[in-house]
Order: structure tokens, then C-alpha cells, then sequence
């Protein structure tokens, strides 16, 4: 009896690295940078925050490389990628996780300016590359979602990293101007709530509303406009919320790798809390540890997708 050939292995890790990985590593990241603004408010050790943070640089570094190899084998898979949602969510967080690499490294490096202007400028290329994509293809794609929040207002993590590197004017810039991005998107959104039914599996992307409001307040607090922050930070707790008290119906399709969008939310939002002190501390503190539990949670889960090969079928990522 001749014996049936093996059927080939596909090489899933690198050709077909699936975006969808960098949204769980985003919240890592926003995780161990709460717990660095947690030791500074609670005086407490920074050893926690700092192996946190070492961890998630070592992971993402890692799935960085794996979508580069993806894209050089074949570059036109990126804009395969940012035809679905699950890529165009993945391919702004990945390049957000640059400016949180930024935040993270500069105690240990201060001059990374070379990186920041990496980052900022892969930004603006994926944008003029969505919008080419979303003018080139059917009109269902120009919808606005939450995820627009992660390409269009994303660079209020990079005025983040700008006040960290000393350029002020650029960070009040880019916070000037997400605000305005962010209103709209917020806006659209809610009238689209209202009036239109959620589908169960989107439902948990609209977390990600969460995360301007909280980044909008710690650029404010860096700049020293304290009651703009203050004001940011009633938004993030109102919405915060809203989210918490509507868990069930956000989760009710079960666990699915678009839960990435409830990790970077959550850290950012006690990130500002605990770094605004006062009366914001012990909630700073209720959500950070929420968030310790529930960020390396769905964090696992989809690197245990991303490596068995599952997460790239699961989202219809391209391959290379």
C-alpha cells in the first residue's frame, strides 16, 4: 500500500504573522506602564513594573520581526491586512507599541528621537495607505468604527513619547489635533449606537473608545493643564462605566481575539487616574489591579492562538 505524502506545513508564525497579535500587546504595555506609574504613586518597588515591561519589549520585538519577515516576503500583504478589521486594528497597534517602546526604554535610554521619528513617520505612511485603501474599496469599508480611534488618534500616544523627548510644541500639537479627530469619531459613533444594532462579535471593539479619553488626560496632566485633564479623566470614568455595567452585552458572542480592544483601555485609564493622585487614587488603583488580572488574561490567549496558527484563520489575515 503506497503511503500517502505528507501534506506541507505551513509556515504560519512568519507568512502568515496575523496583526491581530499587537491590540494584547498594546495593553501589555499599557499594563506595565501603570504599574511604573503605580510604584511612583504608591512607593512602592519598581521591580514589578519593570519586569512587565522588559517581558512585553521581548514579545513584541518578537512579533515585530515575525510581520516583517511576512511584509518583505511579500509586501502588498499589508494592504490585504487593512482591507479587514481585524488587520487595520493590528497594523495601527503595532505601530502605537513603537511609541509605547519609546516610554518604555527612555529611563534606560533618553535619546531615542531616531525611534520616535521612525514611529511617527510609519504612522502617517499606514494612514495615507488606509485612506488609499478605503477610497479604493467598497464603501462598507469608510464606515466609521472604534478601531479609527487606534489609526486617526493614535498619535496622542506619540505626544506621549513627545513630552517624554522634549518637544513640547509637537505634543501640544498632536494633542490639539486628535482632540478634534476624536470628538468627531466619538460623535459618529454615537449616533450610530443609537440608531443602529451593534453586531455581537464588534461589540467588544467599542472599549477602545475608552482610550482617547484617558491619553487626552495624560497629555493634558504632562502639559500642566490640570483641570483639562481632570475633566478627561471624568469622561474616561463615565465611559469606563458604561463599559463595566454593559460587560454582558459587550462579551455576550464569547472570547474572541477582537478582546485585545479591553486591555489598552482599561491600563490607560488607570495610568491616569493614579498618575492625577487625590481623590483618583484608590479608583487608580481598583482598576490597575483590574487590569492585572484581566490584561495578561486575554493576552495569553491570543498568543496561544497566534502560535498555533489559529489567530491568522480566525481574523483572515494575508499571507505572504
Amino acid at each position: 500500500m503506497a503511503r500517502k505524502p505528507m501534506a506541507p506545513v505551513e509556515m504560519s508564525l512568519w507568512r502568515r504573522t496575523p496583526p491581530a497579535v499587537f491590540p494584547a500587546l498594546l495593553g501589555l504595555f499599557g499594563l506595565g506602564l501603570g504599574w511604573r506609574q503605580g510604584a511612583v504613586a504608591l512607593e512602592l518597588p519598581s521591580e514589578v513594573a519593570e519586569l512587565i515591561l522588559g517581558g512585553v519589549t521581548l514579545i513584541f520585538l518578537f512579533a515585530f520581526l515575525a510581520y516583517l519577515v511576512k511584509f518583505f516576503w511579500r509586501p502588498p500583504v499589508a494592504i490585504e491586512d487593512l482591507r479587514v478589521l481585524p488587520g487595520r486594528a493590528g497594523l495601527a497597534a503595532m505601530i502605537l507599541c513603537l511609541y509605547l517602546l519609546v516610554l518604555t526604554l527612555h529611563p534606560y535610554i533618553p535619546n531615542l528621537l531616531n525611534l520616535f521619528y521612525a514611529a511617527l513617520i510609519g504612522h502617517l505612511l499606514l494612514v495615507i495607505l488606509l485612506i488609499w485603501v478605503f477610497l479604493s474599496g467598497p464603501p462598507e469599508q469608510r464606515r466609521v468604527t472604534p478601531v479609527w480611534h487606534l489609526s486617526f488618534v493614535g498619535f496622542i500616544i506619540g505626544a506621549l513619547a513627545a513630552i517624554k523627548l522634549n518637544l513640547g510644541p509637537l505634543s501640544l500639537l498632536l494633542f490639539a489635533i486628535t482632540v478634534l479627530m476624536a470628538a468627531a469619531i466619538w460623535a459618529v459613533s454615537a449616533e450610530r449606537l443609537i440608531t443602529e444594532r451593534v453586531p455581537q462579535p464588534l461589540r467588544p471593539l467599542l472599549a477602545i473608545h475608552l482610550s482617547p479619553a484617558a491619553l487626552f488626560g495624560l497629555v493634558a496632566q504632562s502639559q500642566d493643564l490640570e483641570v483639562v485633564a481632570v475633566g478627561f479623566a471624568c469622561l474616561s470614568a463615565a465611559l469606563l462605566a458604561a463599559l463595566v455595567l454593559h460587560f454582558r452585552w459587550l462579551t455576550v458572542s464569547g472570547f474572541s481575539a477582537l478582546w485585545g480592544a479591553f486591555t489598552f483601555p482599561l491600563a490607560a485609564t488607570a495610568n491616569l487616574w493614579l498618575t492625577l493622585g487625590g481623590v483618583w487614587l484608590y479608583p487608580g488603583i481598583a482598576a490597575l489591579l483590574a487590569a492585572t488580572v484581566l490584561v495578561p488574561w486575554i493576552a495569553y490567549r491570543v498568543l496561544k492562538l497566534w502560535l498555533s496558527g489559529k489567530l491568522a484563520v480566525v481574523t483572515n489575515a494575508a499571507t505572504a
